[in-house]
């Protein structure tokens, strides 16, 4: 007689079989985006277990990109591990999603997990479901009572509108305003900023999961989503323009011949200003603010609304990212063919490995239209750089910011943390030119130095 123990029963010695023991509730995520696996790892950590659905491809894809998030990373790895977290292939539609928890729900017997509530990572979803499909699935889903989260960027309203097709009173939005490119996973646990909209207001308690985010947060605010909607992208425009003001007036203060750095620390004292987003430098990357700013055009041309303030945010941005060349080229009376340089950094930022939106683009791209080759450390960046660019002659990435030093006329500074310090007394040994596009460099170094230093709103 042939035992099957596939269905995990066991038989008791009077004759009767015990109900299978039903898996632990989870929390049911949707997407691929960095976003979504933070998420996924902080719920995870907060006791729940997670299903998340994503695309394999991208997801992996998505991984190895954010490999620079180490802690990140290494729970990822552990949580799936231990299977707290299990990532799923996405259907190709909501309905086969929701089913399958549906089926669970209403079967006993069935050894499946229960869903707690659903969080939808628009960003992510958009290829894979139509809208209608998606929301069609939800309307027709048995499951009124459990609450869905949406995060993402989009126009203005657009997250508004999506809730109110929903049919469902329990409909959220979290804005990802606290995340920290390099420091995710500590900057999700305890955000300093914690957005909630609510279709349904004051219903914060069907949440219960997200309680220990909302009371970590050093601030938080709970509104209607269109509220917060609008509340997300004015803080990120907001940051945006004061990075380009200051670069505004960094080119000024080099005419003046005066230090923008100390400017800025001057008017971080002021508590009206404060001091966040006032280094000016190379402009800002990455994907938030550019995506951020792209949606707040789009809202204002659909409602046929100019917003020259944001045009020039966006005109001065760009333009930034070119003028640490210009120094160069101006420093060299033009006679800049067939050099070599060494630049440090890639990524947008100091401690990201994303090179989205970077100065390093535009940068490469110049340099390499007069032939010059072009020696680049960037630690975190460099498998997003070899993917790039692998193929380019005049690209060597190096594993050493003072490697072949000797071999270079030039150093630019693109991105260099400032946990990294500087040898100064290996950069004198060469007395070349730095461009210092992050104005990485303290007074102190700039002093120091034997060549020339040209920064931004800053000269030696």
């Amino acid at each position: 007689m042939s035992t099957d123990n596939s269905d995990k029963r066991s038989s008791d010695p009077r004759g009767w079989q015990a109900k299978p023991v039903k898996e632990p509730n989870v929390c049911v995520l949707v997407g691929h985006s960095i976003e979504a696996i933070t998420s996924a790892v902080v719920l995870a950590s907060l006791g729940q277990c997670v299903h998340l659905y994503a695309d394999k491809v991208l997801l992996a894809q998505q991984i190895q990109q954010y490999g620079f998030e180490h802690h990140l990373q290494a729970l990822w790895q552990m949580y799936e591990q231990q299977q707290v977290i299990i990532s799923k292939s996405l259907p190709a539609n909501a309905d086969t999603l929701i089913t399958r928890y549906e089926a669970a729900d209403h079967n006993e017997t069935n050894a499946q997990s229960t869903v707690t509530l659903y969080w939808l990572f628009l960003d992510s979803i958009k290829s894979a479901w139509t809208e209608d499909g998606w929301i069609r699935a939800f309307n027709q889903s048995h499951q009124q009572a459990l609450p869905v989260i949406m995060s993402g960027i989009e126009e203005l309203g657009a997250v508004s509108a999506l809730s109110e097709r929903l049919q469902r009173a329990w409909v959220y939005y979290v804005p990802f305003v606290f995340l920290q490119d390099g420091d995710a996973y500590n900057s999700m646990l305890n955000p300093a900023l914690w957005l909630l909209g609510e279709k349904t207001a004051n219903s914060s308690q069907h949440l219960d999961v997200l309680n220990p985010l909302m009371q970590h947060a050093r601030a938080a605010h709970h509104a209607d989503i269109a509220t917060i909607e609008f509340a997300r992208s004015s803080i990120m425009a907001m940051l945006a323009t004061r990075v380009s003001f200051m670069n505004e007036m960094s080119r000024l203060a080099d005419s003046q011949q005066v230090d923008i750095s100390q400017v800025s620390r001057i008017m971080g004292l002021d508590q009206r200003v404060g001091s966040s987003y006032l280094q000016a430098g190379w402009g800002f990357g990455g994907n938030t603010l550019p995506s951020e700013l792209q949606q707040l055009q789009q809202s204002s041309q659909a409602r046929s609304l100019d917003m020259p303030l944001l045009e020039s945010v966006i005109h001065i941005n760009e333009d930034q990212k070119e003028l640490i060349f210009r120094k160069f080229w101006q420093y060299f009376d033009g006679f800049i063919d067939n050099k070599t340089v060494m630049i440090w950094g890639g990524s947008y930022k100091a401690g990201s490995g994303r090179t989205s939106g970077s100065a390093i683009h535009p940068l490469l791209a110049l340099l390499w239209s007069y032939n010059i080759r072009t020696l680049v450390y960037s630690d975190k960046a460099q498998h997003e750089l070899t993917v790039l660019y692998g193929q380019q002659p005049l690209l060597e990435l190096v594993t050493q910011p003072y490697q072949h030093l000797a071999e270079a006329q030039a150093i630019f500074i693109i991105s260099w943390s400032p946990r990294d310090q500087l040898d100064i007394g290996k950069i004198n040994q060469y007395a070349m030119p730095i461009f210092d596009a992050q104005n990485a460099m303290s007074r102190s170094q700039i002093a120091a130095l034997v060549g020339s230093y040209m920064g931004i709103g800053r000269a030696k």
